[in-house]
């Protein structure tokens, strides 16, 4: 278990990176920001997600005195092409329908700030996803649940319906949800 002097943030919107925060026994507090992700095609997929992850660390530092920030950003890739978080359902589909039947790489970028230190750990993770062949029925169902639109790459791996899209993996399970808990924990731990 980590415990720290200063307050640790997680600076995430996501239900999914707090659970995990949460599984991993480190207590927390939610921080807030309005940053627009923007992604670089001209980028490769490990610098886009880096580069992400650390604005959003730098922008958080500046809301509190002193504490530790997490920050994330996942992105899928497949054919070269990076795909974020589809805009409607009918991007949502037009996502899921390539991912169908084939692989596809899943970076998350994380950045971990000490402010007290004045310490920044930013880092990624990858994790190969092999999709099974979709329906275009399963997809629709899928779409209609409302999941797959906060989701880069529209779907969730641990989802009841967006886990059986799922052939295998080669990698790291918690990193395709958003946050490969591993290297985050000792990123932490490195800062404490």
């Amino acid at each position: 278990m980590i415990s720290s002097k200063d307050p640790i943030y997680l600076a995430s919107k996501s239900p999914r990176r707090k659970e995990m925060l949460k599984m991993m026994g480190i207590k927390f507090k939610s921080l807030n920001l309005e940053l627009d992700e923007i992604l670089d095609q001209n980028q490769t997929p490990i610098k886009n997600v880096k580069r992400i992850a650390l604005e959003k660390c730098l922008a958080a530092l500046d809301k509190v005195d002193v504490g530790i920030i997490i920050t994330a950003d996942t992105i899928v890739v497949i054919d070269g092409e990076i795909i974020g978080k589809p805009k409607n359902k009918k991007e949502a589909k037009e996502i899921l329908t390539k991912l169908s039947g084939r692989s596809h790489s899943v970076y998350t970028g994380f950045s971990i700030a000490n402010k007290r230190k004045n310490k920044i750990i930013t880092d990624y993770s990858l994790t190969k996803v092999y999709f099974r062949e979709l329906s275009e029925t399963e997809i629709s169902d899928y779409i209609k649940t409302g999941s797959p639109l906060d989701k880069a790459g529209a779907y969730g791996i641990q989802d009841d319906f967006g886990a059986v899209f799922v052939k295998k993996i080669n990698g790291c399970y918690y990193n395709v949800m958003g946050f490969p808990v591993s290297k985050i924990y000792k990123g932490i731990k490195e800062l404490v």
